[in-house]
């Protein structure tokens, strides 16, 4: 591998969905972290289609994603690099966009025999029979529920449900942001997540509790300073500390990810371990989750970022 030194390395930041602006503050960071590390750093903001031409241009040795959400995280930019022939850092065409959808991801659980909570799939159509919907929902997943867009992240869209009556709002929120919704069995329980690093032999590392005084790990809670506590180990007890780095391992492996994943639990109150989502890029800002976990086992952030970059450079 070439050393870092003579490494020119294309950071794609900021880009149009939803998540721009913590794409943006991603971007920076690790554009801040590799140039440390003395790589030849240039950031794009994918915004601008004009990003491809300037690539090709300058051609680097490999390409930072620094991209959250759609057109960045769901397999988009990752053909563009297969095309370009340009090594990049995390998941593959296939597992991103697999990862990045909520109802596929879903069945891949369930075929892999990871517990996850039970859910139903809405479709935004003309067919669409919300009092039916309505009724189903009661009798396969009971009054409280958890409704996100199928491809979102950042919990952008999602709402959760304490009665039947406020299903419809919920559907119609989610509606505005995708036309397919996965509708979720709400589990009480502890807020684990457990991000995953390698390629063929991934390794999880430390879990982390996500406190926040929000109902749920909402957006201002992910990326506002203050809005959420990071407790590393999670204190859900040995036994379900494990299990859940053993099944963020599995599932980084299950869905096909590489370089990076950061998969997000439920943990009950009988110690019981419930998968809820997988991020393939996950955010690298100064409140996220990754570095955090990251620097409670030794690795800092530049080095975090080194580590990714070498990942990628593997055959």
């Amino acid at each position: 591998m070439q050393e870092m030194q003579s490494l020119k390395v294309a950071v794609l930041e900021g880009g149009v969905s939803a998540e721009r602006e913590v794409s943006l503050r991603s971007g920076e960071k690790i554009a801040e972290a590799l140039r440390s590390a003395g790589c030849s750093v240039v950031e794009y903001d994918t915004k601008e289609l004009s990003f491809i031409e300037k690539i090709l241009n300058n051609r680097p040795d490999v390409i930072y994603i620094a991209l959250h959400g759609r057109h960045g995280e769901d397999g988009t930019v990752q053909g563009l690099c297969e095309l370009l022939d340009i090594p990049y850092v995390g998941s593959g065409v296939l597992a991103s966009s697999l990862a990045i959808d909520k109802v596929m991801s879903k069945r891949f659980y369930v075929q892999a025999g990871i517990p996850t909570p039970r859910y139903l799939v809405a479709e935004n159509t003309k067919q669409f029979d919300i009092d039916a919907f309505v009724a189903r929902t009661a009798a396969e997943l009971g009054e409280k529920t958890v409704v996100k867009p199928a491809n979102e992240g950042s919990s952008i869209g999602m709402s959760i449900v304490h009665a039947l009556d406020e299903l419809p709002h919920a559907l119609e929120f989610a509606f505005e942001h995708d036309s397919t919704v996965l509708v979720e069995q709400f589990i009480e329980g502890v807020e684990v997540t457990v991000g995953v690093l390698g390629n063929d032999r991934p390794r999880a590392l430390p879990t982390i509790e996500v406190a926040t005084q929000n109902e749920f790990y909402d957006y201002a809670a992910k990326y506002e300073a203050g809005m959420s506590q990071h407790i590393i180990p999670a204190r859900v007890g040995a036994a379900a500390n494990k299990l859940c780095s053993d099944l963020a391992e599995q599932t980084h492996s299950v869905l096909g990810c590489r370089s990076i994943s950061r998969s997000d639990f439920i943990v009950d109150a009988d110690g019981g371990v419930w998968l809820l989502e997988t991020n393939t890029l996950p955010g690298m800002t100064d409140v996220s989750l990754v570095p955090d976990a990251a620097k409670h086992a030794g690795i800092d952030f530049s080095e975090l970022c080194v580590m990714l970059v070498s990942f990628a450079l593997e055959k």
